[in-house]
């Protein structure tokens, strides 16, 4: 089983919203998913279980111990504050992370510092895992990207996509749906930011 941990430091940056739609591509590329929601606030739990029987399954895992049932992929929503040793056990868990980064200066920073502890964890430094970053409610060439860009220049990480403040992602999670569950025309545009994400996701 492959793990991807969604990871930040700070709140509303989109970690739930990234979480969902991740583990809606892979479930709908006919893989064996499963989530692990971590935040305080369960959105990934509210949206998995607002989710209709007949897309394709994801399956919402309640404790570690049914970590070892069979399963492609896990898919893991971190909380808020994730950090010391919950930071160190997760790490090891994952074979890829994903830190989404919202657009303002204070997220910036608080992400790149975070991604300079994560650098510095044994995991990370014995080439276990990949990190990847993605710019959220962000367009490319725009201020904010821009930033983000300068930001990673010197961490040697890739920008897996910059996905743009929008309701479609809205108005799916109201329907317990990800942008891959949906009717091709309606996302559209979105669906070609994922490009680069998805061939990341899936190379080992």
């Amino acid at each position: 089983m492959k793990t991807i941990l969604i990871a930040n430091p700070k709140g509303g940056c989109g970690k739930s919203t990234l979480s969902v739609n991740i583990a809606g591509y892979l479930a709908n590329r006919g893989r064996q998913v499963a989530m692990l929601d971590l935040d305080r606030q369960q959105s990934s739990a509210l949206w998995l279980a607002t989710r209709p029987a007949d897309l394709p399954h994801i399956r919402m895992l309640d404790s570690k111990k049914e970590h070892d049932r069979p399963h492609d992929w896990l898919v893991i929503d971190s909380p808020a504050g994730l950090h010391g040793k919950n930071l160190d056990h997760a790490v090891r868990l994952a074979h890829k992370i994903i830190v989404p980064v919202a657009p303002s200066l204070f997220d910036l920073q608080a992400s790149l510092d975070f991604l300079k502890t994560l650098a510095e964890e044994k995991s990370v430094r014995k080439n276990k895992c990949q990190i990847g970053v993605v710019g959220m409610r962000m367009e490319m060439r725009t201020k904010a990207a821009w930033a983000l860009e300068h930001f990673l220049a010197t961490l040697d990480l890739p920008v897996l996509a910059y996905l743009r403040e929008t309701q479609v992602y809205v108005n799916a999670a109201f329907e317990g749906k990800s942008l891959f569950d949906l009717p091709h025309h309606l996302a559209e545009r979105e669906l070609e930011q994922w490009a680069f994400m998805q061939g990341w996701l899936e190379k080992d």
